[in-house]
């Protein structure tokens, strides 16, 4: 039998996790050693034994076979919340490509271990009538300090420690000596920070209505089926999709299991955190970016060791070490916030699934907008389905305008704000009612379009938008093609051709001269780079401190502001022709979550979508809140296309200080592949510059494979990771895949 061998790293809490160590599978383990399991190793020249967690096996030895030392053992208990994650990250690792150490770094929660805080009491360790004795006898030997100790313990039953040291000065030997003759007793107990502010307890309603119960218990009955598959809650906006999780994670606390709540983005903590806090109280917390180092190892213990059943937080939540994980929900499933950008790629909807299939526990995934990809997978029979088209208490959707900013230049009209939405604005403000400002800043570096006609300038070989380049030219930055920057636009001639140029502090800028008398919040990268920035913001507009928010995308994203009676859309445009496949789609999301702030109280809400294509279908279903008209016109592209999720398709990210040799590289990429396969059902496609294709000096280049067979394109990436591994002309490139299904 062929000798087999376990790479082991021996302390997953440090911060270097890449050490690692080989050590030889004995036979009786051969069958039954897994990935992620915690074994027992012998370490050192003295061979003492500790343990250590299996990373990866293999049959190649790193030393002299003879110098490898044996695994004496599985931990007893081995498989925990640590081992189940090291599997994950192993399955990461081969799916989307990177090194084990990337993928370990990625989910294991703790780069470097912190010292938990302390907290110390001290109470007798004796009768209270015993207690007297000591004093008395403490008091004859005139041993002042324990006789002070002691009679504070009578008349308080305990203290603290620190109040015991520093206002009654007794000393720790005082105290160890009392100890050690049992007549008194520490005990110590772990004090954890805790990032959730205690939220005022109203009486809020948790009840269901109908409809509410009803996709609750299809998804509990989901849940007692032998093969339960994912489930997607497709609800309107303002449904209460909220209600519903909230029900469901209460069968799961009862059951005595755990929750991760994912959202996409960092403002949403604050609100999503209140309302869950008024039902659960402090069996929530939360975790994310802006928290010191001290503050997420605290989360991470108090989820390890069960002291919290519910962490709510951004896409780095799902590595929460439950011990009993029960249920995943990724709220707003659509958002490109749950894709990774650096490497591991990974997208959080593919790993909760995974997660939850290692773990048995389920997932939810929720959208009033849903990806392609899941609606697709639920069409596919792969996800459950559950629909909830009206809003709760049947409030009315808002009622949405088109505005045609072509139509607003040829009236004279060039600013930011159009004629209706500015009388719509001062309506509101004299209603004393709140309006929302939406800039959609996505996709503001690339396309070029007409303001007159609305022309966009695009690539005739992948349908996507061309993009401006400082050397004069417009490029593809899927294919490569380009053409001269234009002068005047080749559909009507007209001169008013170029990109969009306002801002967030512009547009503030132009609302405070129409409206001087208003209060005015801002919220963007700039306003919210504090600590405490985005719940700030979002906690004084909603306690109706400002009259307008203006904002990019965060401002749009699951907020709920009762007063909030018009929302105006400023650049419908800017993400439609973005250069992504994905534009139309992003597009349709991002308008349609727009909208939907508005409204959501017991007023009538109003929006108003400016742009230069109203007849373009993502604009026309957002206005109707028609996803089933938006999805049929968007799946048909993505098929004539061959784009996912209708094929696979993978992103072959190429980055290096040398534009000839990284051209080189990834012209070597682009030949290795033509030799290793050679049938014709695989799209090639590159190299190209990437959207930004110089960063600090940095090249950035681009191939995209596309195939109908996820599994083929992870054989053809392993296969590219060995070539490049090997391929010594590969050593000042940085390649980088990236996973699309």
């Amino acid at each position: 039998m062929k000798r087999r061998y376990a790479n082991i790293i021996v302390d997953i809490s440090h911060e270097k996790v890449d050490r690692t160590f080989q050590y030889l599978i004995p036979p009786e383990l051969a069958d039954s050693l897994l990935t992620g399991m915690k074994v027992q190793i012998p370490f050192g020249k003295g061979n003492r034994m500790i343990t250590g967690y299996v990373i990866g096996i293999t049959e190649e030895p790193e030393i002299d076979p003879e110098r490898v030392k044996s695994i004496t053992g599985v931990e007893p208990g081995g498989i925990t919340a640590e081992s189940r994650l090291i599997a994950l990250a192993a399955w990461i690792r081969e799916t989307y490509g990177a090194t084990m150490n990337q993928a370990l770094k990625t989910v294991l929660p703790v780069r470097k271990k912190m010292k938990v805080r302390e907290r110390k009491r001290i109470c007798l360790g004796v009768t209270k009538e015993k207690g007297e004795a000591v004093l008395s006898d403490l008091e004859r030997r005139h041993h002042t300090a324990k006789a002070r100790l002691i009679r504070a313990l009578l008349e308080n039953q305990d203290l603290d420690y620190d109040f015991a040291v520093q206002q009654l000065h007794i000393t720790p030997a005082v105290i160890q000596g009392l100890q050690k003759n049992g007549q008194i007793e520490v005990e110590t107990t772990a004090v954890y920070r805790n990032p959730v502010q205690s939220f005022p307890i109203s009486k809020t309603s948790f009840l269901l209505n109908p409809r509410q119960q009803e996709a609750a218990e299809i998804i509990y009955k989901e849940w007692q089926t032998d093969d339960p598959r994912p489930c997607l809650l497709h609800g309107v906006t303002g449904s209460g999709k909220t209600l519903v999780y909230m029900e469901l994670i209460n069968r799961m606390i009862e059951d005595g299991r755990q929750v991760i709540m994912l959202i996409p983005e960092i403002a949403l903590t604050w609100q999503t955190v209140q309302r869950f806090y008024q039902r659960f109280q402090d069996r929530v917390s939360i975790i994310n970016s802006r928290m010191t180092q001290g503050e997420r190892f605290d989360q991470w213990e108090r989820a390890r060791t069960n002291k919290i059943q519910i962490m709510i937080g951004p896409r780095s939540a799902l590595f929460t070490p439950f011990p009993n994980l029960g249920l995943i929900i990724i709220d707003e499933e659509h958002e490109n916030t749950y894709k990774s950008e650096t490497t591991p790629r990974y997208h959080a909807r593919e790993v909760a699934i995974k997660r939850g299939q290692m773990e048995g526990a389920h997932v939810i995934l929720g959208s009033a907008t849903p990806s392609v990809e899941a609606y697709y997978k639920s069409e596919q029979g792969e996800y459950l389905l559950i629909k909830m088209e009206n809003r709760y208490e049947n409030r009315q959707l808002p009622k949405v305008y088109t505005v045609d900013l072509r139509a607003e230049l040829k009236a004279g009209n060039r600013s930011v704000l159009s004629r209706m939405l500015e009388e719509k604005i001062q309506e509101r403000l004299e209603k004393k009612e709140q309006v929302m400002l939406f800039l959609n800043r996505r996709g503001y570096a690339g396309f070029v379009s007409c303001r007159a006609c609305g022309h966009v300038m695009k690539c005739s070989h992948c349908d996507v938008s061309l993009s401006a380049h400082n050397n004069g030219k417009l490029v593809c930055h899927y294919c490569g093609y380009e053409i001269p920057q234009v002068k005047e636009c080749p559909s009507c001639g007209s001169p008013y051709i170029g990109g969009f140029h306002a801002g967030t502090q512009q547009v503030e800028e132009i609302v405070k001269e129409s409206f001087p008398d208003v209060k005015i919040l801002r919220m963007d990268y700039d306003t919210t780079k504090k600590k405490d920035g985005h719940s700030q913001i979002l906690s004084a507009f909603s306690n109706e401190e400002a009259d307008i928010l203006i904002g990019t995308q965060m401002i749009v994203k699951g907020h709920d502001f009762p007063k909030v009676t018009l929302v105006g859309i400023l650049a419908a445009d800017l993400s439609l022709f973005a250069q992504d496949y994905r534009a139309g789609e992003r597009t349709f999301q991002l308008l349609a979550q727009a909208v939907g702030r508005a409204g959501r109280g017991k007023r009538m809400g109003e929006a108003v979508i400016q742009t230069y294509h109203p007849e373009h279908y993502s604009i026309t279903a957002a206005q109707n809140e028609d996803y089933q008209s938006f999805y049929k016109e968007e799946i048909t592209y993505r098929m004539i296309m061959g784009y996912p999720p209708v094929s696979s398709m993978i992103a072959i990210h190429g980055a290096g200080a040398d534009e000839k040799i990284l051209a080189q590289a990834m012209e070597h990429i682009k030949r290795y592949l033509g030799a290793i396969y050679k049938k014709d059902d695989l799209w090639v496609v590159g190299p190209a510059p990437e959207a930004i294709s110089k960063v600090n000096d940095i090249y950035k280049r681009v191939i995209y494979l596309r195939h109908k067979e996820k599994a083929m394109l992870i054989r053809l990436k392993n296969q590219l990771e060995h070539y490049i591994e090997i391929n010594s002309g590969f050593q000042k490139i940085y390649i980088q895949f990236d996973l699309h299904t």
